[in-house]
């Protein structure tokens, strides 16, 4: 009998587990893995997303309300492997820094 590859038998596993229904609820975190993204990959979108918040909330405390260069921002530092559209709707679903999510969303469709 033939033994098999660690590393095949895991993609197998993992494919699998994506196929699962409970993985409808964690979008995102499927996106992640289907576009093979790095754990530093991972960290610097996650670290976008903070950087894009904090200044946010803090434009929205003050009563400033135009925030048309956070799309732009967005999209130029967003890990490449990710699609824009789908990656808001993505951490969306999984209420990921909601605030500015929402905002990058309402904003990016005008």
């Amino acid at each position: 009998m033939k033994k098999e590859d660690p590393c095949e038998m895991f993609r197998f596993q993992l494919q699998l587990l994506l196929k699962m229904e409970e993985m409808k609820k964690y979008p995102f975190a499927k996106m992640v893995i289907e576009k093979e993204l790095t754990k530093s990959d991972y960290i610097e979108t996650l670290e976008l997303l903070e950087k894009l918040d904090a200044p946010y909330k803090d434009d929205c405390q003050s009563g400033f309300i135009h925030h048309q260069s956070f799309p732009l921002h967005y999209a130029g530092m967003l890990c490449h492997k990710l699609p824009i559209d789908e990656s808001l709707e993505a951490l969306e679903c999984e209420d990921i820094y909601p605030d500015v999510e929402e905002k990058l969303m309402e904003l990016s469709k005008h």
